[in-house]
């Protein structure tokens, strides 16, 4: 049965869920940020270690100022209300990204999050904002470079965002791409997809695609 330490999750099909149901696309991503915490609560239950949620993508800058201006309200609300939850269940926030378009006081406020929970080890929840892949490994590899190190795997996986292998790629909402999320540590990821629009996206799912998962042969290139 294989061992599953780090899920990643492709939260898609917020707007299309609240269209299906006859609400406004905004609503979609307050429904969204629910499932957020039942996918954490599935996590812990399940013993996963790691999370990594797909919150906003460098090319979703692209979006309409007001629709931006919406998303990243809703995570500082998310953050304000989730302090105590995270403290009290022993779990950790981590942001992930490339933050220089955030505002000061995001920063601020992702800052203030990750500090005071940094000691916690049940579980760690990585957000990733204002994150693309091939962006992450250019800056890695940039790192790499300014210290003086050589080009290497080794050297590279040390300097990304967040260096720990993917074990399980859930992506939902129907499509069957990767979308430029952790394409580093995802290189030997097993990759779910899900039909599911995200906000109805429950545990028994969740946990049935885990199921999936620990069924699976894997043979990393062997």
């Amino acid at each position: 049965m294989n061992e599953l330490k780090h899920l990643a999750v492709v939260m898609d099909g917020n707007r299309r869920w609240a269209k299906k149901n006859g609400i406004l696309e905004k609503i979609g991503y307050l429904h969204g940020a629910n499932t957020v915490q039942k996918v954490i609560e599935v996590c812990i239950e399940e013993g996963i270690t790691q999370l990594t949620l797909f919150a906003f993508s460098t090319e979703n800058w692209q979006r309409s100022q007001e629709e931006i201006d919406y998303l990243f309200n809703l995570l500082k609300k998310y953050l304000d209300e989730s302090l105590e939850r995270f403290l009290h269940n022993d779990v950790r926030f981590r942001a992930i990204g490339e933050f220089s378009k955030l505002s000061e006081e995001l920063r601020n406020d992702i800052a203030n999050f990750e500090e005071q929970t940094k000691h916690c080890k049940k579980l760690c929840v990585n957000v990733a904002i204002s994150y693309g892949a091939r962006d992450e490994i250019v800056r890695a590899a940039q790192k790499v470079v300014a210290r003086g190190l050589p080009i290497t795997e080794e050297n590279i996986t040390a300097h990304l965002d967040i260096s720990e292998n993917v074990d399980l790629l859930l992506r939902v909402g129907s499509a069957s791409r990767i979308s430029n999320f952790l394409l580093w540590q995802c290189a030997y990821a097993e990759i779910f997809f899900s039909k599911t629009l995200f906000p109805g996206l429950t545990k028994k799912e969740c946990k049935r695609i885990i199921d999936d998962f620990r069924k699976r042969k894997r043979t990393f290139g062997k």
